[in-house]
């Protein structure tokens, strides 16, 4: 799930081009493009310069030529001692201006989504500065939350930003964190006024050709960012990864469900550690027969089960002798 965006052209080898054991390859009778809300089209859009400006400059209200630079950074957060939690993003730009964005895209109901956005802007505002550099020297933070669900059941808005406020005056703390929340499902509730924000949003929950074409009509950078969409989904490489993605995603739901369904509580920890090594090994084993390095194998383990390169690594060793085996 982040691996930085400008890194996915490598991680598959040429060979993996040959997808004619998987039926859903060998289906060309209909255009195939991929959905935005998955996060790994997401960040392949946000990788082009044209498409980020386009909406950083929708979504902080902007015109396009006041933006100049918007480079994409690492989104691996560092961590300060071994026991901290690791900080994965989807995508962590800096602006020219010093000011940093992160955006996630979240397909699914994410619970205790706050903290985790909380979690996540602090480690990126503090990892702006070293011991023995100013307090004045840290820069804004900026967090996108684009969501797949409804996180605010008291308003009809599908926009929302937050900042930090004195309760009473209402006077601005400070300006250093900023919180923007999309929330994608209300585009369907209820008619709203058309603004270059409300495109994006409408282009991201696109579930058709026709969904993306009627927003691409809007503006150039939503029409980039279609062509865009329309290439890497005409990658098979590409197209691979979004698959595997996707079915990590859809898996982990399930997961999710059933056990919430069943009402465990006594051992649902070590079911769904039992599922994750499932998928971990599987992952191995398809890696191993499709002709893939190691090393690009640990690639796709951090890619789709948000595990850190020493952990990756650790699973890819305990799997990888066992397709011999087979």
């Amino acid at each position: 799930m982040h691996i930085e965006t400008q890194q996915n052209d490598n991680m598959l080898p040429e060979d993996t081009r040959n997808y004619s054991s998987y039926s859903s390859y060998s289906d060309k009778s209909e255009t195939f493009l991929m959905r935005p809300t998955v996060d790994f089209c997401f960040k392949e859009l946000m990788a082009d310069p044209v498409v980020r400006k386009g909406f950083i400059a929708a979504i902080l209200g902007k015109r396009t030529e006041e933006l100049k630079d918007t480079t994409l950074l690492p989104t691996i957060l560092r961590k300060g001692t071994k026991e901290e939690k690791l900080g994965i993003l989807d995508v962590r730009i800096l602006m020219s201006d010093g000011e940093q964005i992160d955006m996630e895209m979240q397909v699914g109901p994410y619970e205790f989504w706050e903290e985790r956005t909380l979690f996540y802007m602090s480690k990126i505002y503090i990892d702006q500065i070293n011991a023995g550099d100013s307090y004045g020297d840290l820069g804004k933070c900026i967090h996108i939350g684009i969501l797949d669900f409804i996180i605010y059941q008291d308003t009809n808005d599908f926009y929302s930003i937050f900042h930090i406020w004195e309760d009473g005056r209402k006077a601005l703390y400070s300006d250093k964190f900023e919180f923007h929340v999309l929330e994608l499902p209300k585009l369907e509730r209820i008619e709203l006024q058309d603004s270059e924000l409300l495109y994006w949003a409408k282009f991201f929950g696109g579930k058709s050709k026709e969904d993306f074409e009627s927003m691409a009509e809007k503006n150039e950078y939503i029409n980039t960012a279609y062509e865009r969409l329309k290439n890497i989904s005409a990658d098979d490489r590409k197209r691979f990864e979004y698959e595997a993605r996707e079915k990590a995603i859809r898996d982990h739901n399930h997961l999710m469900f059933t056990a919430r369904k069943r009402g465990i509580e006594e051992g649902i920890e070590q079911g769904i550690e039992q599922g994750l090594q499932r998928g971990l090994k599987a992952s191995v084993h398809i890696c191993r027969k499709l002709g893939m390095s190691q090393e690009d194998t640990k690639k796709l383990l951090v890619l789709n089960f948000n595990l850190s390169l020493a952990d990756a690594d650790e699973e890819v060793l305990k799997y990888w002798s066992e397709v011999e085996k087979n």
